[in-house]
């Protein structure tokens, strides 16, 4: 007979919980910073790249030029984070350069069928995954028209975008969770203040993928913390 398969450490603390993933953030002002940033956090599976135009939020950061490529994006998962109000075009730059997931913001479509459109045609060009981002103060139930064709939901839990070191809003975590209450199949990721002070709540509530910036890049040791948080999630 077999022995039972000895559970690793790694395991036992919850590391390899699943469908929990931790993706470190990246605000890029160009490709370069985007590989930097990859072979610092190169203990992650990949990076959330946050892209901004100055207007839907009040700063400027990298979009891929039609040259551009990342260099590792067949072997690493990217993802972008589309804080800008022409999020159609700027989804397309990002899936030419390589990234899988896109996620652009419910508030800045028209309506339900720009967005289908949007995400349809992510996919279209090579995206593996389509959602979209809601800011801190959009009411919950704008978002019922646009869950249908949404494979992810991130939630802000900060008052202000676009940069890191925002303050944690703990108005957040309540979102979540009522969220997740209705609409218990939709992934929900987090993004802005996500730190071991609130991972194991936002768990909690519902939240199964955190973009990480302040709390990893301001450690001294970014392995200890990402370790530390997906220890926290899975313990929950």
């Amino acid at each position: 007979m077999n022995k039972p398969k000895k559970q690793s450490s790694q395991e036992k603390s919850g590391l390899f919980s699943h469908g929990v993933e931790i993706i470190p953030t990246v605000v890029p002002a160009s490709l370069d910073d985007v590989v930097n940033a990859r072979a610092k956090n190169h203990f992650a599976s990949g990076l959330h790249i946050d892209a901004a135009d100055g207007s839907f939020a009040p700063n400027t950061t990298w979009v891929p030029n039609p040259e551009e490529k990342i260099p590792d994006a067949g072997t690493s998962v990217y993802e972008a984070h589309l804080m800008v109000d022409n999020p159609l075009s700027t989804g397309l730059a990002f899936v030419r350069a390589g990234v899988k997931r896109i996620i652009g913001h419910v508030e800045a479509f028209s309506n339900a069928e720009s967005a289908r459109e949007a995400l349809h045609m992510w996919k279209k060009a090579g995206a593996s995954e389509a959602g979209l981002g809601v800011l801190l103060d959009t009411p919950l139930d704008s978002l019922e028209p646009y869950l249908e064709f949404c494979d992810v939901v991130l939630f802000m839990s900060i008052a202000t975008i676009g940069v890191q070191g925002i303050p944690f809003d703990e108005r957040g975590i309540g979102r979540v969770k009522e969220f997740h209450k209705k609409n218990p199949r939709i992934t929900i990721a987090v993004d802005g203040g996500v730190s071991e002070k609130n991972i194991k709540k936002f768990a909690r509530a519902g939240a199964t993928r955190f973009s990480v910036g302040s709390a990893l890049v301001k450690s001294e040791d970014p392995v200890g913390m990402y370790n530390k948080l997906h220890h926290l999630v899975g313990t929950q």
